[in-house]
């Protein structure tokens, strides 16, 4: 057991790394996927809406799969670690662009309206009156959505990306003991993952009542 605690900072290290990392791309990568599920333009909204679906359609071990073993090119393959983040901030950008969409719409319809009688043009608009709005509305989904991230991430273990899940399958491998490194690992998601599930809460109840 001696091997398995002392994997574990990098491993813990490793956990919080794909899942800040996948969440900051993934939130980026949500703008414009959200700006063009909300397009006037049909096409451009009912494509964005299908690329949406395709990705929350399938399990995200199913996505770290397809980006391992799927995309080759010669020689070339992702390492286990770039796969990991490059799956999971796609799933986070399809999640996340739902989130941005619902705090969108949340924007009153007369807001646009005004901005446009005071001369701002549409991206103006988005950015200066829109957004603020937007984000303050999304974030306590977000942070919802990192915890979710957070246990997702668990599955990277299956291509050899060193977290913690699997030091905890070593360390049952080689001492076979099944419940102490899970019992552990447990801990550990847990010591992360509810203190963010309550800050996700707050954040909606606080948002509730702004609205209101």
């Amino acid at each position: 057991m001696n091997a398995f605690f002392a994997a574990l900072p990098a491993a813990l290290g490793t956990t919080l790394l794909v899942t800040v990392v996948s969440l900051a791309i993934g939130c980026l990568a949500a703008f414009p996927l959200m700006l063009a599920r909300v397009s006037e333009n049909a096409i451009l909204s009912n494509f964005a809406k299908l690329i949406i679906e395709i990705i929350r359609g399938v399990p995200p071990v199913v996505w770290v799969f397809v980006i391992y073993f799927g995309i080759q090119i010669g020689a070339f393959r992702f390492a286990p670690l770039p796969t990991a983040i490059i799956a999971f901030s796609l799933i986070t950008a399809a999640y996340i662009a739902e989130v941005y969409r619902g705090g969108f719409l949340s924007v009153k319809s007369g807001q646009f309206e005004a901005a446009a009688a005071i001369g701002l043009n549409k991206t103006r608009t988005f950015i200066d009156v829109i957004s603020p709005q937007m984000i303050r509305v999304a974030i306590p989904g977000v942070v919802t959505y990192a915890v979710g991230l957070l246990k997702d991430t668990s599955i990277m273990s299956i291509i050899g990306v060193v977290d913690i899940v699997f030091v905890a399958s070593r360390a049952m491998r080689s001492t076979g003991d099944a419940i102490t490194p899970f019992l552990i690992a447990a801990l550990l998601y847990m010591v992360i993952s509810i203190p963010l599930g309550l800050l996700g809460r707050r954040l909606y109840t606080s948002m509730k009542k702004k609205v209101a």
